[in-house]
């Protein structure tokens, strides 16, 4: 009698359900599909990330690039804004590979149309900004360094809303006292000084100056700082970690060390430095940089050196658009010396 009662309970669902539309086996997959993809991403974090990389020209930011994806040659100078990206497979995640798309800024000189393309490519809640600082070059480092810092505001504000970038903002706010003075990317950060090898024999001074800039610039920012050189292995670990955390996800926190004594490398983990501790009041970005060049006097950027011309540098050969290229300046000296005769036909006549 149970057993009947339980049949006829089974008839009637039946019967409900031809009732109604019910989902096709396809439906049915993508659904399943889209709770094992947000199942990977919480256990997991996102399967793409982005890192853009931009700052000092000549600091080497194509070799941190070739480092980190294990290519073996030789780094050419970056004209404009160049891609590329790493893959890697994670414990859990099957045949799915987690994809770090790479971009790197050559110089920001002239280059504002191009510093919110990496922003406007992917999320923006999964980029990461990496600036590499030259330090063997005290005089032009404030220049650069408030380049890029501008540049990347006035991205930020291209390429989203004014309350998405509050609300990414918000994402980064921390407990710290110092939060009501600052003035946070709404993307994580990490400020790389390079060259520092050529940086650590410097006059006493200019290293406390040095040190002191891009530590207010991080703090003011929210920024992560941290000193390297391409000839020191352990420095060579942590930017590597560093990159791991940017394209990645891992480690949690990168930068393990604490270090903020001028006479060495700088090692400072977001929310670890306050004003006291860099010694002055808080500032604004122009107040910093007022303080920096009042002590060490900058060079003069008004007018950019011209870069050399790719067409003449062997590195960028490319066969096919060269023989276009002689083509056309062939075509153009015809020209030239067409009108040229015409106009002295015209004067005679």
């Amino acid at each position: 009698m149970e057993t009947l009662q339980h049949n006829n309970i089974l008839v009637i669902e039946f019967e409900k359900m031809s009732d109604i539309q019910r989902e096709t086996l396809q439906e049915i997959t993508i659904k399943l599909a889209e709770d094992q993809l947000r199942s990977q991403t919480t256990l997991i974090g996102p399967r793409e990330r982005t890192t853009f990389i931009l700052g000092s020209k000549n600091v080497g930011k194509s070799s941190i690039i070739n480092r980190y994806l294990d290519r073996d040659e030789s780094p050419k100078a970056t004209l404009a804004l160049e891609y590329s990206y790493g893959r890697r497979s994670s414990p859990g995640q099957g045949i799915q590979k987690q994809v770090c798309h790479v971009w790197e800024l050559g110089t920001v000189v002239n280059s504002e149309h191009l510093l919110s393309i990496p922003f406007r490519s992917h999320d923006i809640e999964h980029v990461s900004v990496i600036i590499v600082m030259d330090l063997s070059r005290p005089e032009a480092l404030w220049n650069d360094l408030q380049s890029v810092v501008l540049g990347l505001k006035s991205a930020f504000g291209d390429s989203v809303t004014r309350d998405r970038a509050k609300e990414l903002k918000t994402l980064r706010e921390v407990d710290h006292k110092d939060a009501s003075t600052l003035d946070l990317f709404p993307v994580p950060v990490f400020i790389i000084g390079g060259k520092y090898d050529m940086f650590q024999d410097k006059d006493p001074e200019i290293k406390k100056q040095v040190c002191r800039c891009l530590r207010a610039t991080a703090h003011l920012i929210g920024a992560s700082l941290f000193f390297y050189s391409m000839h020191n292995s352990a420095m060579g670990k942590t930017l590597r970690d560093i990159l791991n955390r940017c394209g990645f996800g891992s480690p949690a926190n990168p930068i393990r060390n604490f270090m903020v004594d001028y006479n060495g490398p700088l090692s400072v983990s977001f929310e670890q430095d306050s004003w006291d501790a860099i010694g002055i009041p808080p500032k604004s970005l122009e107040a910093i940089g007022s303080l920096y060049c009042s002590a060490i006097p900058q060079e003069d950027n008004s007018v950019p050196p011209l870069p050399p011309d790719p067409v003449k540098d062997a590195d960028f050969r490319e066969p096919i658009i060269d023989e276009l290229r002689a083509q056309r300046d062939e075509e153009f000296q015809t020209l030239l010396k067409h009108s040229d005769l015409t106009g002295m036909f015209e004067k005679i006549v």
